[in-house]
């Protein structure tokens, strides 16, 4: 579950926290891997094809993997997913062929697989602020009741190409569909992830010290401006 460039992400929040002296150890879970609760800070699902949906989510469940996430979503831990890592982390993903793929139903979204390709810069709107992306799915998502997308649409397809909305937040949860260019194009959202891993691990507000993010802001200014 990594296509489109998503380990692009883990990058960026792996730089910005060490740029701060913060460290940080990556570790990958992979297929029957064990995973026991509080041993992670912030968790990445990428994405990936209808193939390997199907192994994750059979070992989603079967593992147990599936129901501790969420468990550690509950308590604060924050988490990114994206496209097939949103799609598993809802309540179910129908591909065109072959049964439901059972979510763990985190996020209250299912998605239907269809024939329209969406992909294309993207730019959302959230309460505060914009964060622009780059989007490539053909699943479209759909937000059951009580459900809050991340943000609206203001270019692009988004959760489905119909309603305006994007992805979905839950607690300090994020699922959607930008890929690996979305840490790296919006460095104010990369360090709101930092900021909730600190807050949680440590029960306290600590002050993230500043960067030097000229070359960040003016790209994703040109961003904003050429895409908008």
């Amino acid at each position: 579950m990594n296509i489109y460039g998503d380990r692009g992400n883990i990058i960026a929040l792996q730089k910005r926290a060490q740029w701060r002296g913060i460290g940080v150890e990556v570790k990958n879970i992979s297929l029957k891997d064990k995973l026991k609760a509080g041993e992670v800070d912030l968790f990445f699902f990428g994405g990936g094809q209808d193939q390997a949906q199907a192994l994750v989510a059979k070992d989603l469940e079967e593992s147990g993997k599936g129901k501790i996430i969420k468990e550690e979503i509950e308590r604060g831990v924050p988490l990114l997913s994206i496209c097939g890592g949103y799609q598993l982390l809802g309540e179910y993903y129908k591909p065109h062929d072959g049964p439901k793929l059972p979510g763990v139903n985190l996020f209250p979204v299912y998605t239907v697989a269809s024939y329209d390709r969406m992909i294309g810069n993207i730019i959302v709107k959230l309460t505060d602020q914009l964060i622009v992306g780059f989007e490539n799915h053909s699943g479209k998502t759909y937000l059951k009741e009580g459900g809050q997308p991340l943000g609206k649409v203001i270019k692009g397809f988004g959760n489905n190409g119909e309603d305006h909305t994007e992805g979905c937040i839950y607690k300090n949860a994020v699922g959607c569909y930008m890929h690996g260019s979305l840490l790296p194009k919006n460095p104010q959202f990369t360090d709101w992830f930092i900021q909730k891993v600190l807050d949680i691990k440590y029960g306290k507000k600590i002050k993230l010290s500043p960067l030097d993010d000229d070359l960040e802001i003016k790209a994703y200014q040109t961003a904003i401006s050429r895409f908008g």
